[in-house]
């Protein structure tokens, strides 16, 4: 009997034992609940991290666009810097990350370029071809065409923003000693330096970061952007030389005895020889970074110049905007909204490659207008791979984005480095510009797209 009531005790343990294992509808609710509790904190936290991105973009684009808040009073550098400094100190990405974000083949190929500026600056080339310019120029109209194609061919091979820096001062200089109207002459030197720098990879910043994501060969982009940026520059000077018609007429060239610093002929040949060298070596598809860095490193070898002196003529507030700038971006693109705001915009651009072209075209000159065209590129990047026709869509993007910076006054660095040159002689007004710059970024943007597809 009580062997029989053990046995049955002990089934009665095990059943409940077995029964005590199995999960019940309360452990049941309490598992699937916590699962949900842990996906929603998932997406809140996804969702969270996204709108905080996205505030700190908004408002580091509104700072870098020239829009500067009475609370934050920052400029283009300092506005980038805070920005990528917000979007690791609240969690949108790690340190580690953001270090990743930076995109050091653009950097070192901007310092490179601004370092064989420097040189050819310190052997005081640019007053000997200002003064070459003015001295083959017959008639305003004439000094009008060659400083047009001066800018447009250094700033093909050298960067915009540094030729324009470099080449303003001494353009007033030689102006003035002409006794000649400043406004035709200063508008010119800015547009032809956004045109001709559409012709290369090396020519604007947008177009290194271009060439870095798109892989494009140094040769292929130049065949392809060449043409466009001599159309480009024939509309230029048409339209100014039109537009200021009454003005060039009425001028006369002043010749007046002056002196410029003698051109340092050896390390002028020093820089040219290393020069055509880089070119070599981007023709042949080395790595444009490190090419031009060995060749800015050859010329400092070379030159024996105090390096101090060169430093000071880098523009470090440009390289520390543009390093900043790549981690604000890369933090948005993490959240995936880039994504869906082209989700959104695809049915606009179309299907067909012709209507692609055109749409991305005009898209970009808004938008370049809007946020300046170096983070515009940086968001439209993640697009272009899902067009047609990539690799045409790429030198669409550059030529639209470059020549967008004709638009108006604050439309690239360029225009604004000008201007601010020029303010204790000359004041430009938005209209002064913008009554030149829309017609010429309409025109040279409608032919350079007609060009791309005609010979694609």
């Amino acid at each position: 009997m009580r062997r029989q009531s053990r046995a049955q005790w002990a089934a009665v343990d095990h059943d409940w034992t077995g029964y005590a294992l199995q999960p019940s509808s309360a452990k049941k609710f309490l598992l699937v609940e916590k699962q949900h509790v842990v996906r929603y904190a998932r997406a809140v936290s996804h969702w969270e991290k996204e709108l905080v991105a996205t505030i700190i973009f908004a408002i580091t684009y509104i700072l870098i666009s020239g829009r500067q808040l009475k609370i934050l009073p920052l400029n283009r550098p300092a506005a980038a810097l805070l920005g990528a400094v917000l979007m690791v100190s609240t969690g949108v990405m790690t340190p580690e990350r953001a270090y990743r974000a930076v995109n050091y083949d653009t950097i070192v190929l901007l310092l490179a370029m601004m370092l064989i500026s420097a040189y050819l600056y310190l052997a005081h080339f640019f007053e000997w071809a200002a003064d070459v310019v003015l001295g083959f120029s017959r008639s305003p109209e004439r000094l009008l065409l060659y400083l047009i194609l001066t800018s447009g061919i250094l700033s093909a091979l050298l960067v915009n923003d540094t030729i324009c820096l470099m080449l303003t001062p001494l353009v007033i200089a030689v102006i003035r000693r002409g006794k000649l109207p400043l406004l035709p002459y200063l508008i010119a030197l800015a547009t032809s330096a956004n045109i001709g720098s559409v012709a290369t990879l090396v020519g604007n910043p947008q177009n290194m970061i271009i060439g870095h994501f798109s892989r494009i060969p140094f040769s292929e982009f130049a065949r392809a952007l060449v043409p466009v940026a001599l159309v480009g520059l024939a509309i230029n000077f048409v339209i100014l030389r039109f537009g200021f018609r009454k003005i060039l007429r009425k001028a006369v060239i002043q010749r007046t005895p002056h002196t410029i610093p003698k051109l340092d002929s050896g390390l002028f040949a020093i820089v040219c020889i290393v020069f055509v060298s880089i070119f070599a070596g981007f023709v042949v598809g080395l790595n444009l970074a490190w090419t031009a860095l060995a060749g800015a490193a050859l010329v400092m070898v070379l030159a024996r110049r105090d390096t101090h002196e060169v430093l000071k003529l880098v523009d470090w507030h440009l390289l520390v905007f543009f390093a900043a700038l790549f981690v604000v971006v890369d933090g948005l693109s993490d959240t995936g909204l880039p994504d869906t705001i082209y989700s959104h915009l695809r049915p606009v651009f179309g299907s067909h490659v012709t209507t692609q072209s055109w749409n991305l075209a005009w898209f970009s000159v808004a938008g370049s207008n809007v946020f300046s065209n170096v983070p515009f590129v940086l968001v439209a990047g993640h697009w272009v791979e899902r067009f047609a026709e990539p690799e045409l869509m790429w030198k669409v993007l550059a030529l639209a984005t470059t020549f967008a910076g004709n638009l108006t006054i604050v439309g690239s660095v360029a225009n604004m480095i000008v201007v601010e040159s020029v303010r204790e002689h000359l004041e430009v007004g938005f209209w002064d510009y913008a009554r030149f710059g829309i017609p010429i970024t309409v025109l040279t943007t409608s032919a350079g797209v007609a060009v791309l597809l005609a010979f694609r």
